[in-house]
């Protein structure tokens, strides 16, 4: 019985500016795969695996904005990658810690005449 060869690991990486579409940035399969996963866990960039996305993703060139009928699933990755880093899609910030709301939200005590 033959041993079914097992298919090359895929990674691609892209970037988000938060106005324009992601584009991407990187593409690689084996031992680049696994040199840009280094890469990425070095510098604490969040990883999402999906085999099926990524298929679409590398036949995309280098710098090119990803197809608009993507658009969604990779909103979806995106703000779930932002919220994992404490970052508001919104404006690409740090959201506010526990607690810091209610007092931004807080009116001002009147003074007393």
């Amino acid at each position: 019985m033959k041993k079914q060869k097992t298919p090359p690991r895929q990674v691609i990486a892209l970037n988000y500016d938060g106005q324009n579409a992601p584009t991407l940035t990187a593409k690689g399969d084996d031992e680049l795969a696994e040199t840009l996963l280094a890469i990425a866990r070095h510098h604490e960039v969040p990883i999402y695996e999906n085999a099926d996305l990524v298929r679409l993703l590398a036949r995309l060139e280098l710098g090119e904005a990803i197809p608009e009928a993507l658009y969604r699933t990779l909103a979806e990755i995106i703000a779930f990658a932002w919220h994992l880093k404490g970052k508001s899609p919104l404006n690409n910030r740090p959201s506010p810690q526990e607690g810091d709301a209610p007092r931004l939200l807080e009116r001002p005590t009147p003074h007393p005449d």
